[in-house]
């Protein structure tokens, strides 16, 4: 599909049936990317509704776990409790893939958690510091899964409006100026061809005339 609007259109037979096949191809673009946005509005309002779901599945959760850390800085202080966490070797590891909704990449993220032994020793920390390890423990999935939902979210959003932009540029720009170009060169003909009409019939009298003159 190509566009050559900067340039004043060569009102040709040839170039009417370019500009209406182009005409044509813009509006069946406009189609695919019609219907991809249907289909994008409807997996986003899907994500969006599981995103919600996912938070409010972590709130209570999460709240325990800062209630249950925040207890243990208040009986450890915070010097001991960051050491602590700074001996502690991750336990978590996080495998990104990629899946494709709609021709847009989202990462997947899977969680597996390492088999780490005690790290401190129960003279240097309490009961604060083992709950609140359980806690932050049980809810990580919950934020994993949340955190995958908003980042389709933000990328089906992005790609979205992407789509609309190409929409609004086929609709208000490419499309009109496609038939502004065959309109212009269907009158350009038509007015040639009365032209053309009206010599030939002008031709035609004088013939007459002079084979009645003769």
């Amino acid at each position: 599909m190509s566009v050559s609007f900067g340039t004043k259109v060569l009102p040709t037979k040839i170039e009417l049936i370019k500009t209406r096949r182009s005409l044509q191809t813009a509006r069946r673009v406009q189609k695919v990317l019609d219907d991809k946005r249907e289909v994008l509005l409807k997996r986003l309002d899907e994500m969006i509704q599981r995103a919600s779901s996912a938070r409010e599945e972590i709130f209570q959760p999460l709240s325990d776990a800062y209630l249950a850390l925040y207890d243990a800085y208040l009986k450890l202080g915070p010097l001991r409790l960051e050491g602590i966490a700074a001996n502690t070797p991750g336990i978590v590891e996080v495998e990104v893939n990629i899946k494709r909704i709609v021709d847009v990449d989202v990462p997947s993220l899977k969680l597996s958690e390492k088999e780490v032994g005690m790290t401190y020793g129960f003279a240097d920390s309490n009961v604060a510091v083992d709950r609140a390890s359980r806690q932050m423990r049980k809810v990580l999935p919950a934020i994993f899964r949340a955190a995958e939902f908003e980042s389709a979210i933000f990328r089906l959003a992005k790609e979205l409006e992407r789509t609309q932009r190409l929409l609004n540029a086929l609709e208000y720009m490419i499309i009109p100026r496609y038939e502004v170009s065959i309109r212009y060169i269907q009158q350009t003909l038509e007015e040639r061809e009365r032209e053309e009409f009206v010599r030939l019939k002008h031709v035609k009298m004088i013939l007459e005339r002079k084979e009645a003159a003769r």
